[in-house]
């Protein structure tokens, strides 16, 4: 059972459990429909149950839950029962960063404030089946709100989405996707034309730069070294190597192992040959 402490609108009210006496969100349609305060409540099977002890990248979820709108907590419980559709199981303490920054994308919407992502080809591709559940946002806010929800604002929603499905937080995500971005530019720089991103070089680079930065944040080294034969056969691309791992180790605040050079080196020389035989 739960006591009701807040209703939030009809399908949102924050509660304290009788079991466990800490404070909850809980949400499904109806949930607060009549409801009055201190009343007891059963959560039914259609309803979710959010925790408001935890802290969040973005707060204390209690805070979050009671300062941002109740529609962008409905919308992204949403997005977040489509995630559990496809993936299975999520952190259910997404919630609150995704709805706080769903909260600010309705705002610039709203205000036609043009937000631009960088990020958002290689977030696509990094994090493909992420961003392709995103998109369910685009219905969810036209029908809500009458608003239109462009591919950009899309590919910070699929960051949120991957934070949930995996143990890294938005900020790890968007890291990779930054290291990503730089090492492809340096690439694109050095042979004087852009990557084809739905090439199978570029996949692999893109998912070789993706494990480094976990195996770096994890503290984790390659065994073997390819250094030595990959700068004696392929200096440029070892070069790059260097510099793109040199800034990744910097961002991460996080030495990245020596061994790393080689490898990426390798996938470089890869997309680089690739790029270069088109001609």
């Amino acid at each position: 059972m739960y006591r009701v402490e807040k209703v939030l609108n009809h399908n949102a009210v924050i509660a304290i459990s009788d079991e466990s006496h800490g404070e909850y969100l809980l949400m499904g349609k109806g949930i607060g429909f009549g409801k009055k305060i201190n009343e007891r409540m059963e959560i039914r099977d259609t309803d979710t149950v959010y925790s408001l002890q935890e802290k969040t990248e973005r707060g204390d979820s209690g805070s979050l839950a009671k300062s941002i709108s109740p529609v962008c907590l409905e919308i992204a419980d949403e997005v977040l029962q489509q995630a559990r559709k496809n993936f299975g199981k999520v952190d259910q303490n997404m919630l609150f960063p995704m709805a706080d920054h769903i909260e600010f994308a309705v705002k610039r919407i709203q205000n036609h404030e043009e937000i631009r992502n960088p990020l958002t080809d290689d977030i696509r591709v990094l994090f493909h089946a992420e961003f392709k559940t995103a998109m369910c946002i685009q219905d969810i806010l036209q029908e809500r709100l009458g608003i239109q929800m462009d591919e950009d604002e899309i590919g910070y929603i699929a960051l949120h989405i991957h934070s949930a499905i995996e143990d890294e937080k938005v900020s790890q995500a968007m890291q990779m996707a930054q290291a990503v971005r730089k090492c492809v530019a340096l690439v694109e720089e050095q042979i004087g034309k852009p990557i084809d991103v739905l090439s199978l070089s570029y996949n692999r680079l893109m998912n070789h730069i993706r494990y480094m930065v976990v195996r770096a944040m994890k503290g984790e080294e390659l065994k073997v070294s390819m250094n030595d034969y990959m700068e004696l056969k392929f200096p440029q691309s070892f070069s790059m190597a260097q510099i793109v791992c040199d800034q990744v180790s910097h961002d991460l605040r996080k030495q990245l192992s020596e061994t790393e050079i080689g490898y990426l080196a390798m996938h470089i020389e890869r997309v680089t040959s690739a790029e270069l035989g088109k001609e």
